[in-house]
């Protein structure tokens, strides 16, 4: 089933969530990344379907076929929207799972909404806990990155969507072994059909602090990264999220890239089977 819901209103336009809903049994809700959609799933999605799981999908504001309004892009916003596709579709006992940007919806819904809907939660190449360098927290990145990011997409946002996408995959690495160049052009294709506002206010939520959300989680909890994530390096992210979501389950992909979900789908696919499956 593809359809929508209306989260908002900007002036005299609703703003509605696209998602699609496939399958039968337990509910799994998956969370794509920037610049990306929900298509980006489509290696799990089929795994999914086939060991008998719901899978939802949906495109967060801004991108794919969800509507691009001109605000609502900080955590508690996305969190909110996430919100509302699992109180509208009123999903129980459901497995949510969030890819880089994803990540942080996944810990923002916990940390607001609490797990009365939610069994088991995952956290792939996300960025929790906190990117940002301060001093409280020295393990970040320094924000001067995030302001060339914001810079460089002002001046010239397909081009620097193209190198970002190289980063991602580890393209000079895997490129034409593991990705193709015709995987990475549909990357940038999907990317370049999502609003220009979007983009830059994204980057500006990534410097969110889920620090206290990842606190809250009671629930069973997947981090799963990649060891050559030149996006969202290990060591900043998800190995500090692992050490900080009380008896979290740590799957380090080797060598894998950021975009692991597709470079190392049956190895990634194996390890969220066996997840879901374990459980308390």
């Amino acid at each position: 089933m593809k359809s929508t819901i209306t989260v908002g209103r900007e002036n005299s336009t609703d703003i509605d969530i696209y998602f699609e809903d496939h399958g039968e049994g337990r509910p799994v809700v998956l969370i794509h990344g920037w610049p990306l959609n929900g298509h980006s799933w489509e290696k799990q999605t089929a795994a999914l379907l086939k060991e008998g799981y719901r899978v939802i999908t949906y495109d967060r504001r801004g991108f794919g076929q969800s509507s691009q309004p001109s605000t609502g892009y900080d955590y508690d916003t996305l969190a909110a929207d996430l919100h509302q596709l699992i109180a509208t579709l009123d999903l129980r006992d459901a497995a949510i799972f969030g890819f880089s940007m994803g990540g942080g919806e996944v810990a923002r819904y916990l940390g607001t909404y609490g797990s009365e809907r939610v069994s088991q939660a995952g956290f792939l190449a996300a960025i929790p806990p906190f990117l940002l360098k301060t001093d409280n927290n020295p393990e970040g990145v320094d924000k001067s990155l995030f302001d060339g990011f914001l810079r460089d997409i002002a001046a010239d946002r397909p081009a620097f969507i193209a190198g970002f996408l190289q980063a991602f995959y580890n393209v000079d690495i895997l490129g034409g072994k593991l990705i193709s160049d015709h995987a990475v052009q549909a990357s940038w294709n999907v990317a370049m059909q999502s609003s220009a506002k979007a983009c830059s206010d994204c980057i500006r939520a990534w410097l969110t602090d889920f620090r206290s959300d990842l606190a809250k989680i009671d629930v069973p909890t997947l981090v799963m990264h990649g060891s050559a994530d030149r996006t969202c390096p290990f060591e900043p992210t998800g190995k500090r999220t692992h050490e900080m979501v009380r008896g979290s389950k740590l799957v380090l992909i080797e060598d894998g890239p950021h975009g692991f979900i597709w470079t190392h789908a049956e190895e990634a696919n194996k390890a969220l089977l066996a997840f879901l499956a374990d459980r308390v």
